[in-house]
């Protein structure tokens, strides 16, 4: 990788971290190009993003934004998930790992915090957004339909 690439890949995830609501930060030592396919393709799905890290431009890349305390993080083979919405993130990547011991969750931060790995599963018992809208909007219509149920059973009695 030549100074201009590395230069704008800097950029990029630069950029990326200033964009993101939260980073969550993992091991990926020993899984195949298959398995980590998997992995992009479910936190993908969930509405996140996911990236393999080289560690000394993503720490230079972490200045200047509210992830500057995740540097230490960034030993090893690194990766990290990142997403505005703070549950998907989280949730793709406790989902993954729960079920192939080889991802391991490392820590995160959200806004200017840090997140520990309980904290990270934490986050990942919370339903989603769509789940929470579905619950509000029952919610909602719950008492509605309540008393059309009781109306229409008062109005076949008085028929009767």
């Amino acid at each position: 990788m030549n100074r201009e690439e590395k230069s704008q890949l800097l950029s990029e995830l630069n950029e990326l971290f200033s964009n993101s609501e939260i980073v969550v930060v993992s091991h990926y030592k020993g899984l195949t190009v298959k398995e980590v396919s998997e992995l992009r393709d479910n936190i993908r799905k969930a509405g996140a993003g996911f990236r393999v890290t080289k560690n000394r431009i993503t720490r230079l890349a972490l200045k200047g934004t509210n992830f500057e305390n995740l540097a230490d993080l960034f030993k090893g083979p690194t990766a990290i998930a990142f997403a505005s919405d703070p549950v998907s993130a989280c949730k793709a990547c406790v989902e993954f790992a729960k079920t192939n011991e080889k991802l391991i969750i490392v820590g995160g931060a959200m806004g200017t915090g840090a997140l520990s790995t309980d904290e990270i599963k934490k986050l990942a018992s919370i339903p989603s957004m769509d789940e929470l809208r579905a619950k509000i909007i029952g919610l909602l219509q719950a008492p509605g339909a309540q008393l059309a149920r009781v109306t229409k059973a008062y109005s076949k009695k008085e028929a009767a």
